[in-house]
């Protein structure tokens, strides 16, 4: 029997997290597809670049910096919300070959990255930002199928149409009672049957890229881009962290960050989009 299958779509897959070993050092498939994300990510980035007649050197030097800090905010992000965890296990901080690490962290850390990056090689920061913005958004799509392989980051219980069912015991992280309350059994084995939440949010990252990359050549101003990935990003992240099981909770007010920082980027989405459209606006009539 498959560890993870689709009933209603007839898929099954018997998954394992580790992809081989290197001299008895796993290597895990999260690692593997992360990293394919950025290097395809930062190529799509390059080919706007050029697009910008800007130099793709700029792209390539720029990840090499910002790649340390991007994986350090986002694990700094994931650490500070699981600290009761980590605290009692703090050799565990330091293992990232399972996972363990928030997007939104990540996309922080690049941002003051690049407000540095920017102001040293003297390149608008709004016009990069339209760049890496796309590159992003694809490194994300296929990021989240990361969590597929680790079985991890999905939603409560279901019985919708894409409904996904994976193997009790090898579920990462801890159930609801709504899951436990629903679980299938198919000859003596235990599944848990959840939202594919990381093929929501991979599906809506593809959806909203193919929406900017049309929109790029109609920008009328840089920043543009930007600021509707920020919205656009913040506004499906909204509904997606309401179905996950593993919610980073803010502590006293029991509240999922994730969806706090998806408000505040749809605001600063919108507002940020309005603003350099009128202020350019004003440019061209005042």
């Amino acid at each position: 029997m498959p560890n993870i299958y689709f009933p209603n779509l007839d898929l099954s897959f018997n998954i394992n997290p580790i992809a081989f070993n290197i001299l008895g050092l796993p290597i895990y498939w999260y690692g593997l597809i992360i990293t394919s994300g950025i290097i395809l990510g930062t190529l799509l980035c390059a080919h706007l670049a050029k697009k910008e007649h800007l130099s793709p050197d700029l792209i390539y030097d720029f990840i090499i910096i910002d790649i340390v800090f991007a994986i350090l905010g986002a694990r700094i992000y994931y650490v500070a919300f699981k600290w009761d965890y980590y605290k009692e296990n703090i050799g565990q901080i330091f293992n990232l070959r399972q996972g363990g690490i928030a997007i939104y962290g990540a996309i922080i850390a690049s941002i003051i990255v690049a407000f540095v990056y920017t102001r040293i090689k003297k390149i608008n920061l709004l016009q990069f930002g339209d760049i890496w913005a796309c590159g992003l958004l694809l490194g994300q799509a296929i990021g989240r199928y990361g969590n597929f392989f680790n079985m991890e980051a999905f939603g409560d219980y279901t019985d919708s149409f894409l409904a996904m069912r994976i193997l009790k015991e090898d579920a990462a992280h801890s159930l609801t009672p709504t899951i436990l309350e629903n679980l299938v059994i198919e000859d003596g084995l235990t599944y848990i049957q959840v939202h594919p939440t990381f093929f929501y949010e991979s599906t809506w990252n593809i959806i909203l890229l193919i929406i900017l990359l049309i929109y790029y050549k109609y920008k009328k101003v840089h920043g543009e881009i930007f600021f509707l990935y920020i919205a656009g990003y913040g506004l499906g992240r909204l509904w997606i962290e309401g179905l996950r099981t593993d919610q980073l909770i803010i502590p006293m007010i029991n509240i999922p960050i994730s969806q706090v920082v998806a408000v505040m980027s749809i605001l600063i989405g919108i507002i940020g989009f309005l603003i350099i459209r009128i202020q350019n606006s004003k440019k061209l009539f005042g």
